[in-house]
């Protein structure tokens, strides 16, 4: 083990998590990857042998992460750590006026402080934080959205996470300079994951009495429909190998299904997505 490049992801049970395992497993990296049941560390050690070392903690429970690192100070016995990819997240969904403000704070701790409790414990074995820079710095990549760059209505909480992990990450990629440790975002768009299951789940009736009753029923079938057709996790784990091991990496990696949907909402003004998404959706 000791002499595999080694590399933690959060977020590994199931989705691009599991896909980023299953694909670096396979190009020769020891991967620590997080799991917040022991019933998961336990099927994913079965599934990938001696290459994976699970590590059970929730990415909100700081002291759970920190105990984390250091097991994993402990297994690389001296030797650099390659990477870190901030993935475990969740997705909360419901128009902005109604939404409880518990599922909104859960949201952002999840997906937004989550990313900054594990890099906080996890940079010093990547290399940052020293005296100088380290010999062999890692790498860390985190998993946006294309919806951070590109708000859907009743996915506030969700891209507000993601546009802000997009901030934080080219904040945190300037201040590594010193140490020479990168910072890489990878953006994914639909994906084939359970994330999507949860769309055909989600209790939609507490806004039963509101206008926007119509258009989040329009949205949950579009999310199922894309959930069909989205990528294969492999393929995301495909870019975060790439954006791990690239001499010269990209700041940020696309990866879509529908590339050229992606570039319109790129190039289009934001007036005219409104009215093209509000029209889709039934809301104008």
């Amino acid at each position: 083990m000791a002499r595999k490049k080694s590399v933690v992801i959060t977020g590994v049970s199931t989705g691009i998590g599991w896909g980023a395992a299953k694909v670096l497993v396979g190009k020769g990296f020891h991967v620590f990857g997080s799991v917040r049941k022991q019933a998961d560390a336990n099927r994913l050690q079965a599934e990938f042998g001696d290459a994976f070392t699970p590590l059970v903690f929730d990415v909100t429970d700081g002291p759970g992460v920190r105990a984390g690192a250091r097991q994993v100070e402990r297994a690389l016995a001296g030797a650099p750590l390659a990477g870190l990819v901030n993935n475990a997240g969740i997705a909360v969904a419901g128009p902005l006026l109604y939404l409880p403000i518990d599922e909104w704070r859960q949201q952002l701790e999840v997906n937004l402080t989550g990313v900054v409790t594990v890099t906080q414990a996890f940079a010093p074995l990547l290399g940052a934080g020293g005296a100088q820079p380290a010999k062999d710095p890692g790498r860390i990549v985190n998993i946006s959205s294309v919806g951070g760059r590109n708000a859907n209505p009743f996915m506030a909480p969700y891209c507000t996470s993601k546009f802000g992990l997009e901030g934080l990450s080219e904040s945190l990629r300037r201040e590594l300079l010193p140490f020479g440790v990168d910072v890489v975002v990878v953006a994914p768009g639909a994906v084939a994951t359970p994330i999507w299951d949860k769309a055909d789940e989600t209790d939609t009736t507490r806004y039963a009495n509101t206008v926007y009753a119509p258009a989040l029923e329009r949205l949950r079938g579009y999310m199922l429909s894309m959930g069909k057709s989205g990528l294969p996790a492999e393929k995301i784990g495909e870019a975060i190998h790439t954006a791990l091991t690239a001499t010269k990496p990209k700041v940020r990696y696309v990866v879509s299904p529908s590339p050229m949907q992606v570039l319109m909402t790129e190039i289009l003004p934001k007036r005219t997505l409104d009215r093209i998404t509000g029209k889709r959706l039934g809301l104008i």
